[in-house]
């Protein structure tokens, strides 16, 4: 069979399949979409759905302080051709005190080839692309179910999320997410994102991340693996094609205790120091 014959049956298969999803229901659009039940979802299961996965999502970010966890984070930018041109490469451990406060211990952290990293490339890094929505401003969000989906063995709701304003970044540094979330239908927590962080600038664009979760002791659902391959278009015309993988691995139970106080300040507790306990008599 020649390939001349062979691009036109793709291009045939490609109309009819075109035309076959013309004439489908859209699963996408809000109030055609099938419910757990059967139907279309009522706008009390939504606002049920919503309410209950942005408490659970506040009780994670709360379970996370709980928690230690090792992040290997690689950002590349791209040639012609797919060669490697740059490499930001950071490994850490991190943990969090009573307050969720994080604090970073760097394992690896060779010196970056990647000149064009920015200080909301590395914040984003820690919070908008692993964990999506910060819990103090979810109330800053709007939410518009648009179906269901699967993924291997899970039933998802799937969500778009947008910021109901979008700030100035010559006036604010805030941060604020912008794409799609799956809920699990069962757990009703968050088992996957994908979107970006905004505000974007003329100088400062960012790469849509898709993150994948898994369930950690049985019970949360944590971020273990980051995503995103994107050509970037600046204002001024130039293309930088990047590339970023995150894993997020070793999770264990262990919060940092820390505590400061000023050396000279007279209200400072005293630390009492207790002479160790004997050891056990033995028999």
């Amino acid at each position: 069979m020649s390939i001349k014959r062979l691009l036109k049956e793709s291009v045939f298969l490609a109309a009819i399949l075109v035309l076959s999803s013309l004439s489908a229901p859209v699963i996408w659009a809000q109030g055609q979409t099938s419910g757990a039940n059967g139907g279309a979802l009522t706008q009390a299961e939504i606002e049920r759905i919503i309410k209950t996965f942005t408490a659970k999502e506040t009780q994670f970010r709360h379970a996370l302080n709980e928690y230690s966890f090792k992040r290997d984070a690689v950002l590349q930018s791209l040639g012609m051709g797919g060669q490697v041109t740059g490499e930001y490469h950071r490994v850490s451990l991190f943990t969090f005190d009573d307050a969720g406060t994080r604090y970073e211990k760097i394992s690896y952290f060779p010196m970056s080839s990647l000149p064009s990293v920015s200080q909301e490339d590395l914040e984003d890094l820690g919070g908008i692309q692993p964990f999506a929505l910060e819990p103090s401003k979810i109330p800053q969000y709007d939410f518009k179910y648009v179906g269901k989906d699967k993924i291997d063995e899970l039933n998802l709701y799937v969500f778009d999320v947008t910021p109901k304003v979008i700030p100035d970044p010559k006036k604010s540094k805030e941060r604020f997410f912008t794409g799609r979330v799956w809920i699990d239908d069962q757990d009703l927590q968050i088992v996957k994102t994908r979107g970006k962080g905004v505000p974007e600038t003329k100088k400062n664009k960012f790469p849509v991340v898709e993150t994948y979760r898994e369930q950690i002791d049985g019970r949360y659902w944590f971020p273990t693996y980051s995503y995103a391959d994107e050509e970037l278009v600046f204002d001024n015309g130039e293309i930088l094609h990047i590339r970023m993988k995150v894993r997020y691995s070793d999770f264990e139970l262990a919060r940092a205790k820390v505590k400061i106080i000023e050396i000279d300040d007279p209200n400072a507790p005293k630390q009492e120091t207790k002479p160790p306990a004997p050891a056990p008599r033995k028999p």
